[in-house]
């Protein structure tokens, strides 16, 4: 069992996010591990793409993850997503040279009363309708204000918020999110930080001074309705084992705890090394797909701790050590998304991603 993570993928899916914003700088979003393909080797990935194309900053939830980062060598800046969680980190801040997202008064109220070398860089988080983080518009123009009359604490001003809908067909509450803010930035003369991955692929309009790629840049398509350029991502973590046991069943014969799947004909069933122990969905329902070969077939019954079934009854070379994908790219180039895989389970690939478990080793891989 091994999630094998194409760095030539995370490159050129980061590349694709820049030729979408070619007026915007793109912060690659490396939060919860890089979305469970590790941080740090995703950092140095892009840090490795020539200066004129490499990322001017990155971006995580924590100040724990902007460590791990610091820790690892990266010197990119960094920004905080939802800023410090107590005052205290505003040393750490500091020391680690961190941009810094605020969200609520007591974040302003602590930035102001620190007394920072030099001022930090600042990003303001605005509420314009996902109704999370930020302060409500009515707010927002004081805040900035505030901030602004205090240039030896605070510094590089800008302006955020998050879309509740960029990824739906149905734009009408995009657009009020995005209308609230232009009007907002440009009462301000405030630069812009707005595009999502889905408003990156899909709303130009919205790219701003600042697009954030997040689950984009490792394959997954965050799009209601694909376009030409979602279609262009590559996956970048592939999820990948081996069948280690075959049976031969009868028909009517059940597979699995319960019993939930029979055999509908006399059925060759394999059993592959993957199971909820190792990150994959207990949700899985019968018929998920997976690669054996690289060619389809589809799961079996529950899937366990540490395994999982599959039909082999249409593919006769299938054996013991045979590759099963169960997302990705197969030896022999098939892909598989991890896209149609959450569907299954019903969930979304964020949950698979980031849900790939410490046992699981990764291996990194690139040209």
């Amino acid at each position: 069992m091994v999630a094998v993570i194409d760095l030539d993928a995370l490159r050129h899916n980061y590349c694709l996010a820049r030729s979408l914003a070619p007026n915007s700088q793109a912060l690659a979003v490396l939060k919860a591990d890089a979305y469970g393909h590790g941080a740090v080797a995703c950092a140095r990935a892009l840090e490795g793409l020539p200066e004129h194309e490499r990322p001017p900053a990155f971006a995580v939830a924590s100040i724990e993850e902007a460590e791990a980062l610091r820790e690892g060598g990266i010197q990119t800046p960094i920004v905080l997503l939802e800023g410090i969680f107590e005052a205290t980190e505003l040393a750490r801040v500091e020391a680690l040279g961190l941009w810094l997202a605020v969200h609520s008064e007591w974040q302003v109220q602590a930035l102001l009363s620190y007394r920072p070398a030099k001022p930090i860089p600042v990003w303001l988080k605005v509420d314009s309708g996902m109704h999370r983080l930020g302060f409500p518009l009515h707010e927002a123009a004081d805040v900035w204000e505030r901030l602004q009359a205090a240039p030896q604490h605070a510094s590089d001003l800008h302006l955020m918020s998050h879309f509740a809908t960029a990824d739906a067909a149905d734009t009408a509450y995009f657009q009020h999110q995005f209308e609230s803010m232009i009007s907002l930035s440009q009462r301000l003369g405030a630069p812009l930080c707005l595009a999502n991955s889905p408003a990156t692929l899909a709303r130009p309009g919205a790219h701003g001074a600042w697009v954030r790629p997040g689950v984009m840049l490792y394959g997954s398509d965050p799009l209601e309705v694909p376009n030409e350029a979602s279609r262009r991502l590559a996956p970048v973590m592939t999820l990948r084992s081996e069948i280690i046991a075959t049976r031969e069943l009868a028909e009517g014969e059940p597979v699995g705890y319960g019993g939930r799947w029979r055999a509908p004909r006399p059925s060759r069933i394999g059993v592959v090394a993957c199971g909820y122990g190792d990150g994959y969905d207990r949700h899985a329902v019968d018929g998920t797909p997976v690669l054996v070969g690289g060619q389809r077939s589809v799961i079996t019954g529950k899937v366990s701790m540490d395994m999982l079934m599959v039909d082999l009854t249409d593919l006769p070379e299938a054996r013991i050590g045979t590759e099963v994908v169960l997302w990705g790219r197969a030896t022999g180039g098939a892909v598989l998304s991890v896209d149609e895989v959450a569907r299954c389970c019903d969930t979304i690939s964020y949950t698979l991603l980031t849900g790939v478990l410490p046992r699981v080793p990764r291996r990194y891989r690139q040209a």
